[in-house]
């Protein structure tokens, strides 16, 4: 991915743990890093392609001059969270907020404090068989478009299909919707599992009723594993409903350990089950 640099940029503002610090204030400086695609604006010389790097450092400097916070971590943190919904264009930013006159009382040049944070894109399979079917897989989409660091950016047909899992129970609706997310993936699953709270989901019965299910199958291309979540979510490519939706979203998406796409996913289950 292309890159813009912002290098040394001086900002005098008030952040500290001690009250001298926000009180007086100090110099600060920044070293950003911009990620996007800058081909558009290359070819055709249009700088609304592209992202006005002195409206970037301008907006940089009024953020840190109009907040304050203790930790340079916070004041990094929340910097970049706002370059990112201020402007759509970057993908990523590395961000290093030094601190060259931090109170350590010994002899140093800096301190600093450097994160990477950037936008995701993210597959949900979503799916109810209790009450108004649908109705519960919307409030759950409304609940996620409602959330700041979530962006809504396509949802598929809702197709009915058969349970799974050997527990007798009435049919699903499932979908899938593709979102765009500031949220790690274990902050997403919080915020996927209060969703379904909202909607009275209760965790009985393994693979068995529910009025709102809502899982992360793909999130960017990566893989991962705890005792509280897997990606690419276990067993999807034994799962027709959720195969199908996806086929209206991502037909080209690779899944990133069996090194097939959605389509080959989906064509191979058919040709098992048939």
């Amino acid at each position: 991915m292309d890159r813009i640099k912002i290098t040394g940029l001086k900002v005098f503002a008030h952040h500290g743990v001690f009250p001298e610090e926000t009180k007086n204030g100090q110099d600060f400086f920044v070293n950003a890093t911009l990620f996007l695609d800058c081909r558009s604006a290359g070819m055709s010389d249009d700088l609304t392609k592209s992202v006005h790097y002195g409206e970037v450092s301008q907006f940089i400097t009024d953020f840190l001059q109009e907040h304050t916070y203790q930790l340079i971590e916070t004041a990094a943190e929340q910097t970049v969270k706002a370059l990112l919904f201020a402007f759509p264009l970057i993908e990523k930013i590395e961000f290093e907020l030094c601190k060259p006159h931090a109170p350590i009382g010994l002899p140093f040049e800096n301190v600093s404090v450097t994160i990477e944070r950037g936008w995701h894109t993210v597959y949900l399979a979503v799916g109810s068989n209790m009450g108004e079917k649908e109705a519960y897989i919307e409030q759950g989409i409304e609940e996620l478009r409602a959330i700041p660091e979530i962006q809504i950016e396509k949802a598929s047909d809702l197709i009915v299909t058969k349970p799974y899992g050997g527990v007798e129970q009435d049919d699903f609706v499932n979908g899938a919707i593709r979102i765009r997310t500031l949220l790690t993936p274990h902050e997403l699953l919080d915020v996927l599992h209060e969703a379904e709270a909202h909607a009275n989901r209760k965790r009985v019965i393994h693979w068995g009723p529910r009025t709102l299910d809502l899982d992360i199958i793909f999130y960017d291309d990566l893989v991962f594993s705890d005792d509280t979540l897997i990606i690419p979510h276990v067993d999807m490519e034994n799962r027709d409903f959720v195969l199908k939706p996806l086929l209206d979203l991502c037909p080209n998406k690779r899944h990133p350990l069996l090194g097939k796409t959605v389509a080959q996913l989906y064509e191979k289950l058919q040709e098992r089950e048939q």
